[in-house]
């Protein structure tokens, strides 16, 4: 482990000397790559550097615990010790975890697919908010958002809608929303002031490069149609709209959120994409036997992750027992103590299986 943290600090400040390097700084792409893997191990480096820091002054003190104190002296002494003690196994539990294998999905974009399942209408609305909640937390992170295609109800809900988040680790951010999420509350829709429970499903998916997933132009079949909704030019008038299938595989993804027929099938192709580079991505796991559930769950849209109850102002995360009462702001896009949760029984889980 250590050997390994050493290599790593040398790597960074040969990093640091290469992008001080004039050819470097005249080549776009060996900045941009030299740069990124310098931001990658830089929270390694400083946790290995205040490592030996601790580890040394923790040696310092004691020594001078051996030497002939006066009483005072001596408690204060010990007391260092103790809580240098204390912060040296906190730094190498954290290097441990530094040290776990990235995802290397984890920078990389997002294509978000949501849906409004059991509830009727209550459940379209309910996919709305959820669709603002992550609009938001995205503007929190200064990520942007792209609508891909929605399904809009006549009350102001989605049936569907699918969008990316662009952003540096919005996968790594983003990936364990994916299952179904619960709301309880009193719908618009009814008058008896009687709470329903209703449910939406969200999906996550990296966004993939064309040359990650090959796609044959033969395996397609491509229609093209009115697009449907509130109204507006082109609307019903044009064949903008694009529906693709992929036929292999029978996936089918639509698109009708652009007036241009050619943008809504790009558009379309990186939904495709995405959603064959996942299911690879789970086949390939399942046969490698990696089908182990996690305490963060295993992402399948048919969990129940979480539950968002109004009555009690109250959000409930099932995989690892957290619940916050403040749902008021969780729909306003507050979700970091929530993700950020996530991600440590994530690598709390990692690290389990590793040792």
């Amino acid at each position: 482990m250590w050997d390994k943290l050493q290599a790593i600090e040398e790597r960074y400040e040969d990093l640091g000397r290469r992008l001080c390097d004039p050819d470097v700084l005249a080549d776009p792409e060996k900045l941009r790559t030299y740069s990124k893997e310098q931001a990658d191990l830089e929270e390694t480096v400083q946790t290995y550097r205040e490592y030996k820091q601790v580890v040394s002054a923790l040696r310092e003190a004691k020594e001078m615990f051996e030497e002939r104190l006066d009483e005072e002296m001596r408690e204060w002494v010990k007391s260092e010790i103790a809580a240098l003690g204390h912060r040296r196994e906190e730094l190498e539990a954290k290097l441990q975890i530094l040290l776990l294998p990235r995802d290397p999905n984890d920078d990389k974009n997002v294509i978000v697919e949501i849906r409004g399942a059991a509830g009727g209408e209550e459940a379209s609305l309910f996919a709305a908010d959820l669709f603002r909640m992550y609009t938001r937390y995205a503007e929190r992170q200064g990520w942007r958002v792209e609508m891909i295609d929605s399904h809009p109800t006549d009350l102001g809900g989605f049936k569907e809608v699918v969008f990316s988040v662009q952003g540096r680790g919005a996968y790594s951010r983003l990936k364990f929303e994916s299952g179904a999420h619960r709301v309880q509350r009193v719908p618009t829709t009814e008058s008896g002031g009687r709470i329903h429970t209703s449910t939406a499903t969200v999906a996550v998916m990296p966004e993939v490069e064309e040359v990650e997933v090959e796609i044959h132009e033969k395996d397609l079949r491509i229609d093209t149609f009115c697009s449907t909704g509130p109204g507006g030019q082109s609307v019903n008038t044009t064949q903008s709209a694009v529906r693709i299938t992929h036929l292999p595989t029978g996936i089918v993804v639509s698109c009708q959120d652009e007036k241009s027929q050619l943008k809504n099938r790009e558009k379309a192709m990186r939904v495709l994409r995405a959603r064959l580079y996942e299911k690879y991505r789970r086949e390939q796991q399942e046969e490698l036997a990696q089908t182990r559930k996690s305490l963060v769950g295993t992402g399948d849209r048919s969990e129940r992750i979480r539950t968002y109850n109004f009555p009690q102002n109250r959000v409930t995360d099932h995989r690892i027992g957290l619940t916050l009462h403040r749902l008021d702001a969780v729909l306003d896009g507050d979700l970091d103590e929530i993700i950020h949760a996530l991600i440590a029984a994530d690598r709390v889980e990692k690290l389990s299986i590793a040792q």
